[in-house]
This record gives structure tokens, sequence and C-alpha cells, in this order.
């Protein structure tokens, strides 16, 4: 007779997607965070995120997010070939303490006893295949109710990275969980030495394996002012095109902390899984240059970026049409897009977010918004902006539609150069097929549909006293925008 083998619980991966996106700029940026990009391999690090989480023994993923992102997630599931289990939005940014009570909660309600994998989706781990064995290796641990936190072998005496003190006789090179004495704050550069020559400290990955069980008792336990409103907000959660959206009155009232601060910092059942299979956060531009596979001169480049006589130094240029050239240049970092650019040592890299609140501080544009606006629909940007008038190329989505919207201060020419678009003035519906146009006068109700299975492409004139995207009243549109 042979032993029966155990049953594994199903884990259920529960992906944090918010951010400001300001420590990568100008890739990223706040209408348009670093996840989404793809700066490692062609998916984006959301996209990789969501497939490393895949495969037998895990759940279809849960997503938090915010307003401003839920179609983009949307989107990019559809690229992967990945569904969600569910989109839960945030009405705002709360840090990730509420948001994994929230997720606790949703999750409590579908399987009592539901395990949680709650990872960032920014983060860059290039062997998935030991990451999903490392978390079956913890998955017991969980199940009975210790909060199972990832340490990472360190590599560096790295100050952007919280670390994590092991207990005394815990093993940093052990393929099951360790007894966790600590977490230690980011630390100078005396201090990360020591802490690297010592052994005992793993760098603080920020992905927890938890029972959906235990996180609620350990919040009851340590931060128990959050259950009330978190609750309240999933509660009175609404569906709304198969996202489900937090009560935002009650999500107001939710204090902001982070896991770590809110929990782990305080509880005693705590346990680390050490992994050493490689792991970045890519919290700076310099984590991008290691992550990315420097060559025999210790240069990155991108497609459009040539290196004469440079070491060291990453070059990226994020245009077709934009060349980057760099000469002579040592352990630098010089990343161009059509509307910004930022060169840096690779020792500054930390600082760029100060760049962006300098930005910021003279109200540049620049400093949150990329060139291109990605909307539910599809995506726009402007070519030429002059006074009194703006170019725009506008790109839709098969079978995707703007909403039906009229302006108190401009009026729009539309050029169709790919596709056919459907377009609605007044009362007026008709077809505007390539190299048709068609003119929108100021004040007119108005809205474009693409039904064709291509997307469709055309140029948008817009003339007037005032061409700001706040210009808009909507009267229906079939992503509940207001």
């Amino acid at each position: 007779m042979t032993d029966t083998p155990p049953i594994q619980r199903v884990i259920h991966p529960v992906i944090l997607c918010g951010g400001s996106g300001t420590r990568l700029w100008p890739l990223s940026r706040q209408s348009f965070p670093k996840q989404f990009a793809s700066l490692i391999g062609d998916d984006t690090l959301f996209q990789a995120s969501v497939k490393r989480l895949t495969g037998a023994g895990f759940a279809a993923p849960v997503i938090l997010t915010g307003e401003p992102f839920r179609f983009i997630v949307l989107e990019q599931l559809a690229g992967a070939r990945m569904q969600a289990q569910g989109v839960l939005i945030e009405p705002e940014g709360r840090n990730t303490a509420p948001a994994v009570l929230a997720a606790a909660l949703w999750l409590t309600a579908r399987d009592e006893d539901a395990l949680m994998l709650v990872a960032p989706s920014d983060h860059v781990i290039p062997d998935a295949d030991a990451f999903r064995a490392a978390v079956q290796e913890a998955a017991p641990r969980a199940a009975a109710g210790d909060l199972v936190t990832f340490g990472i072998a360190p590599t560096r005496a790295e100050t952007g990275y919280g670390w994590l003190e092991l207990a005394e006789g815990a093993d940093a090179g052990a393929r099951v969980p360790q007894a966790l004495a600590r977490f230690v704050e980011k630390p100078d550069a005396t201090r990360a030495e020591e802490m690297l020559d010592a052994g005992s400290y793993l760098w603080n990955a920020g992905i927890f394996l938890l029972s959906a069980r235990a996180v609620i008792a350990a919040f009851e336990a340590h931060a128990p002012d959050m259950i009330a409103p978190v609750r309240a907000a999933v509660d009175g959660a609404r569906d709304d095109l198969g996202f489900t959206r937090l009560d935002a009155d009650a999500w107001a009232d939710v204090p902001a902390d982070s896991m770590d601060y809110a929990i782990m910092e305080h509880a005693d059942n705590l346990a680390v899984m050490p992994f050493d299979a490689g792991w970045s956060d890519l919290g700076d531009w310099n984590a991008v240059w290691l992550e990315s596979g420097p060559d025999g001169d210790g240069n990155v480049l991108s497609a459009n970026a040539t290196a004469l006589g440079c070491a060291g130094t990453l070059l990226r240029s994020e245009h077709d049409a934009q060349e980057l050239v760099g000469i002579g240049l040592e352990d630098m970092i010089a990343v161009a897009m059509p509307d910004a650019v930022i060169v840096a040592r690779r020792g500054d890299s930390q600082r760029v977010k100060e760049a962006v609140a300098a930005l910021k501080a003279r109200g540049a544009k620049q400093a949150t918004e990329l060139p291109v606006d990605h909307r539910p629909w599809g995506w726009f940007e402007s070519l030429v902006i002059g006074e009194r008038f703006q170019v725009k190329r506008i790109v839709v989505k098969p079978g995707a539609a703007l909403s039906l919207q009229s302006h108190h201060h401009r009026s729009e020419h539309w050029i169709v150069v790919q596709g056919t678009a459907r377009v609605t003035v007044d009362d007026d519906v008709r077809l505007i097929g390539e190299n048709e146009s068609v003119y929108i006068p100021l004040g007119a109700v108005h809205r474009m549909e693409n039904p064709g299975k291509l997307e469709m492409v055309l140029i948008e004139v817009q003339t007037g006293s005032y061409l700001g995207e706040d210009d808009i009243i909507r009267y229906e549109d079939v992503y509940a925008r207001t």
C-alpha cells in the first residue's frame, strides 16, 4: 500500500497593480507606470507577472488596480491571453495593507480556506519555474497559518531595498521556509556591507504567501482600525463592466499603510522563504541596466541607440524616429522619449524621483503624462500643437467607440487614413472610409466608432479657443466614464 500524497491547496495570485511611476521616468509616468511597459523582454512587466503565477496549482489572478488603469489591465491580460478571477478597483491608493486586506475579504467570501500569493506587478524574476517551485514549498507553512514572506539572496550591498534578518540558526540558503527575526529598513552603504558580509540577511521582496483567514486575523490583532472600513468597502462593492468597484465612501475612511508596517513588523507567526534564482524590483535605471545583460563593454543599448567609446552605460531611445548616440560616456544613463530626456550617472539613479518632483513644481505635464494617451477605446497622440489648433493621431480598436460628446470651445476635422469609421454628427450617421473626411462643428453632438475588425486610424485637426481634454461633455459612454 502506498501513501496518498497530500492534497495541494489552490493558490490565488493577488497582483498589486498601482504605483505612481516616478522611479523609471521618463518611460514610466503616473498616467502609465512601469508595470505596463516592456522593459525586459517582449512582455510588459504586468504580463510577465501574470504568466509567472499561472499553471498547475494556481487559480486565475485577482488584480487590484486604480480607476485610470482598469482598461489597460484588461487590454494587457487579453494580449497575454489571460483572464482574471476578479479586477478590484481601489477608489484611491491607500498603500499595500488595505489592498491585501480587501483581497483577503473578497477571497474569503468565495473560499474560506483560500491561500493568497500577494505580488507586485512590476518585478522581474527570470526563472519562473524556480519561483513557482519555491511557492509550492512555502505553501504548507502558509496553510498552517504562518505569514510567509519571500527573501532574496543578496548579490550586492544594496541600499535601495529593505532587508530581512534571519533568526539564529536559520539557513539563508535553505529550500524551505525559515524563521525570521525582524525586518530591517533600507540601510546606508556601511550597514548594507555589514549585512551582506554577515550572510544571515536577505532582501525583502515584498511578496507574501498567506491564508486569507490568517490575513484577517493579523489585521484584527495588529491593525484593527482597518477592518471596519475595508470590510464596508468590500461589502458595498458594485460590479461595473466586469470590474468590482470598492465602495468609495467607505474606502475614504481607510488609513493608508504598507503591509510591512501594519502587519509584518508586529506579527509573531512569521516565516521567510529564501529564493536565490534571481529577482529585481527594477526600482531604478541602474537596476534596468543590470537586468538587461550589459555587453562586453558594460553597455546596454536599445534598437535606436549607438555607443562610441562608451563603457557601463545604458542608452535607450523609445521612439523609432529618434536616434540616440553616446560618445565617450562611462557609467551613464540616457533615456530619450519624444517629449523628455534624462541623462544621469548610474550611481544617481535613485534621484530620478527628485527630477519628477521638480518638474511637477514647475507644472510641466511631462512629469506625469506620456505623449501617448491610453484610453479604453485605443489611444491618441498629439503631433502638432499651436496657437488655437492641434493635430492628433487617433487609433481606435476594433469594435470600440468613443463617447457621444460635444465641445464648448473647439471644432474638429477627421480624416480617416486606415480602416473605416462610423461617425455620428447630431442626427447624421455615416461611414467614412480611407482618404475621406468629416467636419464636426463647434457644439455638435458627435461620436466615432470602429465597426471593422482591424484598428482604425484617423488624423484629427482641432481648432478653437481652448483645446484641453476637459472640454468634453459626455452624453453616452460604453465605458461608464463620467
